[in-house]
């Protein structure tokens, strides 16, 4: 038949749907044919089919034809063209680069492109999905007719019907780069004439296969398996009815290990809805099940991604978290320091010691010899990338690599999977040229880091394969064809499986059959096709949640199709019976916790430590006997303990440098003034200390005429911010510390009297409510205990109210020396009962446990009723 001028299409259903079958079906019509198998060659729709498709012809015996998809004998005939510049290259990223380029170089275009950015990006993205889809469509045609497809094309997007103008001249512009593409490599197999074409049709029909076969010169076969698909199974899917998505995820896990424990191996996990099966790969991970996942997951969350990402974001980052999150995330040693993590907890714990919440704070003078030379090699290794202006990508990538280099982690990426694949993503790998987009694309740092991320996102992670894998999580039209001895699909609902396809951009539904491209109706048919294949697997079990959150969800519409068409010939689908086992679990009540834990009791403690020893004895245990507390965040955000801090700061340097009283507007201007100085020197931001600064602005001159009246009646600052302690007597043993807001002089009926302020921007009410009964406020009485031993004076304490919406106002403390007496001998005994075994109960009450950090630990929320 090799002088044939149109082919004949041997077009035959399949008659079994299993790899065995197929190959005596294709073996008898060689025999009948009279060609030898060794010169044929045998086409495939997926690369996932090739194994089991070689695996059954060899158990077969005899000549093995070759067996191959389109793509994978188009390899083995020789290497693709290389793309020319500006050409198309199927990279994605690579093309989005040379996509704005072009779009930018419309004059309109390049006006939205300034107006709307964000959507000019999206914009290029369709571009370029557009442009990917008309390129591989005309890859389908012959090459003979490929002009003619394009002149079309231009004709098509030429009369002006469909979309906007704007649609209409993006989608033309795409004809345009779609055409000027390198000629396909698949171009080679029109010229290839084996002996006889052979095509197994799974899913629909491929339009590349089907032009091949059109232009064969010798005898064609096509094996159609869709015909059999469309037969109502032997064995109807059980369908489970799940209440969640966690619960539809661990009732997935447990029909796939159900299978696994009674040998029915491989199980297909189909990855419908691809966000419940990766909570399912991780539940069987749990339970050391060999897993081969073909889909892959996002390369941006894999720890080598995490990596790279956390170094980029330190680039110029004046957070100092940011920057100790990325040496957190580095694993390995820094060349020439050794091993970073104990640095970095070093460095980290000086920093929020010392309080700098941004680089620019960070002194190396007062950082000890190891947390200096890491700080002064990670500020080395980041500056080639910190230098500003706009810069081609290839000079981007080429300082990170130095970056990568310098922080030893290029090495230690390139020995890992995921590592390899970021690198490879970016062009980083050692050994690979720069593509010409990369030195004709400029930008900034934060587009870099933007064009890095969206690079690491839209990229596939697939991890490598296990030997033997148990398990194969795999799209749905690649799981046709396939010996898997049980298929698990879930998310077999109106949201995952039968949905709405998204319309392709620019061009209607009509003009994209024109052009070759798939429409929404052959893209549905094609997923309605694959589900029928699934349906005829061994053991069939479909997954569904009846309520997404808050939202009900309907059963897929292809389910209820099969669903309908069992019940016509009296079947219908299975019940599922769910494989997990039942657990009986006795009650455990939990109560009250009263530990005891003496030999923890700490040898100094504060007003505060106080306050929680008799608000709660438990919370005292967690947080000051265990040490439980959390560390303070180093973010940027200015909070109101900040704002405190700093007006401590202001109000301190303030009188420490008033010498006599000067007039209201000078020290108002002096006080605003060193309210600027302390700003600089805690590292505030003008834009983030906005708020407080304009409460402070109408704090200064109430403050100001405050402490001129006290001036008046023979009031003067005595000290501020003063460290006291006291030790109280065994068998307490323990150490009273404190610092001291402020003290005041003033003489009360001819006697000397030492007033203890305590500066608070807090509720008024809350503080009168606090010392209407003395014996329950703690922190005056603790500061008066601890001023007791160090002067002769009389004591009196009030809270000063720095509010800057009221004039400042006094709240005193009664009989604070009564108070600190009886504050000290409590203490004293309680102490005491604690070092000698006392229990620690968790008795606190009302805002106490409102707002405490150890209320998960005692479980107050779980204590038991009776």
């Amino acid at each position: 038949m090799s002088d044939l001028e149109t082919p004949v299409i041997d077009t035959m259903p399949a008659a079994a749907l299993d790899g065995p079958g197929l190959v005596a079906q294709v073996r008898a019509w060689m025999a009948r044919a009279g060609i030898e198998a060794r010169g044929c060659v045998v086409l495939v729709p997926f690369a996932q089919q090739l194994g089991p498709a070689r695996a059954a012809w060899a158990q077969a015996g005899g000549w093995m034809p070759e067996i191959e998809t389109t793509q994978t004998l188009a390899q083995r005939l020789g290497p693709p063209p290389v793309a020319q510049e500006g050409q198309i290259t199927f990279d994605v990223h690579l093309d989005r680069l040379a996509a704005a380029r072009i779009l930018r170089s419309q004059a309109r275009l390049q006006a939205w492109g300034r107006s709307d950015p964000r959507a000019f990006d999206d914009a290029v993205a369709g571009f370029v999905r557009l442009a990917h889809g008309l390129a591989r469509a005309a890859a389908a045609i012959e090459p003979s007719g490929r002009e003619a497809h394009w002149r079309q094309a231009r004709a098509l997007l030429a009369a002006g019907d469909g979309p906007g103008l704007t649609e209409r001249q993006i989608a033309a512009i795409a004809v345009e780069w779609a055409a000027a593409a390198a000629p396909p490599h698949t171009d080679a197999l029109f010229a290839l004439q084996p002996a006889a074409w052979i095509a197994v049709r799974v899913g629909g029909s491929d339009p590349l296969t089907d032009a091949l076969l059109r232009a064969a010169r010798v005898p064609v076969a096509v094996i159609d398996t869709d015909a059999a698909a469309l037969q109502l199974p032997s064995r109807p899917p059980a369908v489970a009815l799940c209440e969640g998505f966690e619960d539809e995820a661990q009732c997935t896990a447990a029909q796939v290990l159900a299978h696994v424990q009674r040998g029915d191996l491989p199980v297909a996990l189909v990855a419908q809805d691809r966000l419940l099966v990766r909570r399912v790969h991780a539940l069987l991970a749990r339970q050391s099940v060999a897993v081969l996942d073909e889909t892959g997951w996002k390369l941006s969350t894999t720890r080598a991604a995490a990596q790279l990402m956390g170094l980029l974001r330190a680039v110029g980052a004046s957070s100092a978290d940011a920057t100790l999150d990325a040496l957190k995330s580095l694993t390995g040693p820094w060349p020439g320091l050794g091993p970073v993590a104990a640095l970095t907890q070093s460095l980290e714990a000086t920093c929020r010691r010392q309080g700098w919440r941004r680089t620019s704070q960070i002194d190396a003078e007062r950082l000890h010899p190891g947390e200096a030379r890491l700080w002064a090699a990670l500020s080395d290794a980041l500056a080639p990338l910190a230098e500003p202006g706009r810069r081609p990508l290839r000079d981007w990538c080429a300082a990170l690599q130095g970056l990568l280099g310098a922080a030893g982690l290029a090495d230690a990426l390139a020995d890992d999977a995921a590592g390899a694949q970021v690198l490879a993503a970016l062009w980083l790998s050692e050994g690979r040229g720069w593509p010409a987009q990369a030195g004709q694309t400029s930008m900034t740092l934060d587009q870099f880091r933007q064009w890095v991320d969206g690079v690491l996102e839209e990229s596939s992670f697939v991890p490598p394969a296990p030997p033997q894998p148990a398990v194969v999580i795999t799209p749905l039209a690649h799981a046709t064809l396939r010996p898997f001895a049980a298929l698990v699909l879930p998310g077999a609902d109106e949201r995952h499986l039968g949905a709405g396809v998204d319309p392709l951009p620019f061009i209607s539904d009509t003009q994209a059959v024109a052009l070759g491209l798939p429409s929404a109706a052959s893209r549905r048919e094609r997923e309605a096709l694959s589900f029928a294949h699934a349906m005829h697997a061994a053991q069939v079990t479909l997954l569904r949640r009846h309520v997404d959150g808050s939202e009900p969800l309907s059963a897929s519409p292809l389910v209820e199709r099969l669903s309908l068409a069992l019940q016509k010939v009296s079947r219908g689908l299975a019940a599922w019976t769910d494989p997990r086992a039942s657990q009986a679990v006795e009650p455990q009540p939990v109560f009250m916790p009263a530990p005891s834990a003496g030999a923890l009791l700490p040898d100094r403690l504060s007003a505060s430590a106080c306050e929680a020893l008799r608000a709660c004895p438990y919370r005292f245990h967690a947080l000051h006997m265990l040490k439980l507390r959390e560390p303070g965040e180093l973010d940027e955000e200015v909070e109101k303990r900040d704002y405190g801090n700093w007006l401590h700061a202001v109000l301190q340097a303030f009188h420490e440098t008033r010498s006599e009283a000067g007039t209201p507007a000078d020290e108002t201007a002096r006080l605003l003034h060193l309210g600027r100085t302390m700003q600089d020197r805690a590292g505030l931001a003008d834009e983030e200390f906005l708020p407080y600064d304009a409460s402070f602005e109408q704090l200064a001159p109430r403050y100001i005429a405050w402490l001129h009246e006290r001036d008046a009646r023979g009031i003067a600052w005595a000290e501020g911010e003063q460290a006291h302690e006291i030790e109280l007597p065994a068998p307490a043993a323990v150490t009273l510390h404190g610092r001291i807001d402020r003290a005041d002089k003033r003489r009360d009926d001819g006697a000397e009297v030492l007033e203890l302020i305590d500066y608070k921007t807090g509720s008024e009410a809350a503080l009168r409510q606090q010392v209407r009964q003395p014996l329950e406020d703690t922190q005056l009485a603790f500061y008066a205990a601890l001023m007791r031993p160090h002067t002769d004076a009389g004591l009196q304490a009030v809270y000063l109210l720095l509010d800057a919406g009221h004039e400042i106002r006094q709240v005193p403390h009664p009989e604070v020396e009564a108070s600190a007496q009886a504050l000290v001998e409590g203490l004293s005994g309680e102490l005491a009962r604690i070092r000698a075994g006392a229990g620690l109960p968790a008795i606190g009450e009302g805002r106490v446990c409102d707002f405490c950090e150890a209320r998960g630990l005692c479980r107050k929320d779980q204590w038991s009723s009776r």
